[in-house]
């Protein structure tokens, strides 16, 4: 045992291989030497027994920090975390300051011409701009030189100086006060009358002649004068008082049958009209308006429920509508529908105002069983609009058939009552 190092000693028994047990007062003068050095040993190569805490032994000085070591491998990505809640609305920050406006750029060079787009819708009227601030008054123009006074000294007046800009318009001045009525002036007086003319002398009655002689005797008679000369037409007497009525003549003979004349007017026994209100503004574009509040529509030929009027008869047929218009612009046409399903547009107004009314009147002639509808084109060009003070209204009425018979046991055709719902295309411009 005694060619056995210290350390190796310490271990244990080398021959029994039995540990040595800490507790007994081993010499610590291995583990001083190897804790003191000025460059301590690595942990793996330091006796467990200097590192036992029920050893018993001074402690050494706290080393110095090492250096940090090289990062270590990545770890594995860890499971994904709860969602958290939702954090409240945070409050609305204060609006910036507006920023300067940024110098005008340089004009770009042209560049090559595009092709020709497809001609796009009409948009709306844009909104009135606001009226630009005024601008600052002019400066005065320049006073004319001054004149040099003649020999005469008298005053003449210099050469007329240019004329400054003009100023700015002054406001309008307040209506004057109404001044008060004058007095009434007084009457008159009469002028006199003028005095009457004398009257004039009255002349002197003449003597009264003497009263002549007669002194003669008859002589004898003279032969017969010849007729005179026809005198002249005399002047028409005064019509002469009625006579009694005579007595009643024979009855004559019957005359001969005179030419039969041309038929009169007739007075038809068929009547058909009606009149129409929109209750809802802009309705519903590719299908017939409806106008559901019946202002006169007696024969029932109008549908409040599908806005089709059904012709009753062969005859001429005359429409009118009074559309009000308000925010949009209206595109509107009458639509005439015939027995095979062929649809026609006969009128199409537009009126591009935002605030205005479209009228149209129109004559037609309508065979019986045809069908007459309004319709818009599309939701942009649908301005028609109703209110209390403004409302849209369509009207109809049959102006005289095509005879003046009474239709007797004939088969009215009407449409369906979901004809009105289906969509009706507007038809594309040539």
């Amino acid at each position: 045992m005694t060619g056995i190092p210290e350390p190796v000693r310490m271990l244990g028994d080398v021959d029994s291989g039995m540990p040595y047990m800490p507790g007994t007062d081993p010499s610590q003068t291995y583990c001083d030497m190897l804790m003191n050095q000025e460059v301590p040993p690595p942990m793996e190569q330091v006796p467990f027994f200097c590192l036992c805490s029920r050893c018993k032994g001074t402690v050494g000085r706290k080393g110095d920090r090492g250096d940090r070591g090289p990062p270590g491998q990545p770890g594995s990505r860890g499971g994904m975390g709860l969602t958290g809640s939702k954090g409240l609305r945070g409050f609305t920050g204060v609006q910036g300051i507006k920023g300067q406006k940024g110098d005008l750029g340089e004009k770009g060079s042209v560049g090559p011409a595009g092709f020709t787009g497809v001609k796009g819708s009409r948009g709306f009227k844009g909104e009135k701009g606001e009226s630009g601030m005024e601008g600052p008054a002019g400066a005065q123009g320049p006073q004319g030189e001054t004149g040099t006074c003649p020999a005469s000294c008298e005053t003449i007046q210099g050469p007329e100086g240019p004329q400054g800009v003009p100023g700015p318009a002054g406001g309008r001045g307040l209506p004057g006060v109404k001044g008060a009525v004058g007095p009434k002036g007084s009457k008159g007086t009469k002028g006199d009358m003028g005095t009457p003319g004398d009257p004039g002398v009255s002349g002197p009655k003449g003597d009264l002649g003497e009263k002549g002689v007669c002194d003669c005797t008859d002589g004898e008679d003279g032969s017969d004068g010849r007729p005179g000369d026809k005198g002249d037409k005399g002047a028409k007497g005064d019509t002469g008082a009625m006579g009694a009525q005579g007595p009643t003549g024979p009855k004559g003979s019957e005359g001969m049958l005179g030419h039969m004349g041309p038929p009169g007017p007739c007075t038809p026994p068929i009547q058909s009209g009606f009149c129409a209100a929109l209750n809802q503004s802009y309705p519903v574009h590719l299908r017939p308006v409806l106008f559901p509040i019946i202002i006169h529509n007696p024969q029932g030929h109008f549908n409040p429920d599908t806005g089709l009027f059904t012709a009753v008869v062969n005859g001429t047929y005359f429409f009118n509508y009074h559309l009000s218009v308000f925010r949009r612009i209206l595109t509107v046409g009458l639509f005439v529908r015939d027995r095979t399903q062929n649809d026609r547009v006969i009128t199409i107004n537009t009126e591009t105002s935002e605030q205005a009314t479209l009228s149209q009147s129109v004559v037609l002639h309508l065979t019986e069983g045809e069908v007459v509808w309004l319709q818009v084109k599309d939701g942009i060009t649908n301005g028609m609009h109703t209110s209390f003070e403004s409302r849209s209204t369509f009207c109809g009425f049959l102006v005289n058939p095509d005879t003046c018979n009474m239709p007797v046991l004939r088969d009215h055709w009407s449409p369906p009552p979901t004809e009105g719902y289906r969509e009706y295309s507007w038809p594309e411009e040539p």
